[in-house]
């Protein structure tokens, strides 16, 4: 359950923010959704892929982090084990909504992360904000144009046909067999044969870069398996 409310100063001055990261904190997403700009950062740690959005958009830019749902391997009870978390996760439990046409932020009064009592606080004393609110303004902003920059890049990977669908059978160490369906990934074979005048649109978009950040980013699918061999081995 969620408490999504518009963040003011009045009736959420004593709000309090914990910082730690784990499935305690609510971190226990299998996927999130990322966007262009971030993907050198997202490919160090996860694989990007697309998901279905089932709107005119068609699919959006996801980085996994496990392989069915309710699975994150990256996250502990109390820890995550990735150098870089999306941004689309260190906003937690932040979000920017529409409020009387303008962009802003709201919080999930139900979030793991907020109290009145511990954490770090988002507002001042006599009502200005705190670092960690205006930290908080600059990430839900770049996130917000990033993820508005996801349109553009879907659309023109469709009019060149460049997105095909992935399907990953897994192997485990314990002999147990695991599937990867319904996300979709690059086409190399087919963005390898664009002419220079398609090659060189992508590239002037900034699209092209995105596109093979997204394909190479695939070899932490890897790292992802042995993850999941982990987690069974000491689950049992």
């Amino acid at each position: 359950m969620t408490h999504r409310v518009l963040l003011n100063n009045v009736e959420h001055k004593d709000l309090k923010i914990i910082l730690g990261r784990g499935t305690r904190f609510g971190d226990g997403e299998t996927i999130c959704p990322t966007f262009p700009a971030e993907f050198r950062n997202v490919l160090a740690h996860y694989p990007i892929v697309f998901r279905e959005t089932g709107n005119e958009q068609r699919y959006e830019p996801v980085a996994l982090f496990g392989f069915v749902e309710g699975e994150n391997l990256f996250a502990g009870a109390d820890a995550w084990d990735a150098l870089y978390v999306p941004m689309a996760v260190a906003r937690q439990p932040f979000s920017m909504g529409l409020h009387d046409d303008s962009l802003l932020v709201h919080v999930d009064l139900d979030h793991p992360k907020v109290s009145t009592t511990i954490g770090y606080p988002l507002f001042l004393e006599y009502g200005g904000q705190s670092e960690l609110l205006e930290q908080v303004n600059s990430l839900l902003l770049a996130l917000h144009e990033g993820l508005q920059s996801n349109a553009g890049f879907v659309a023109a990977l469709l009019d060149h046909d460049l997105i095909e669908p992935l399907t990953l059978d897994i192997e485990l160490n314990n002999g147990s067999h695991n599937q990867l369906l319904g996300f979709s990934t690059i086409n190399e074979e087919k963005l390898a044969a664009l002419d220079g005048a398609a090659l060189a649109h992508l590239h002037r978009h900034g699209y092209l870069m995105a596109a093979h950040q997204m394909g190479a980013s695939l070899v932490q699918l890897r790292e992802l398996i042995e993850r999941k061999n982990q987690r069974v081995a000491v689950d049992g």
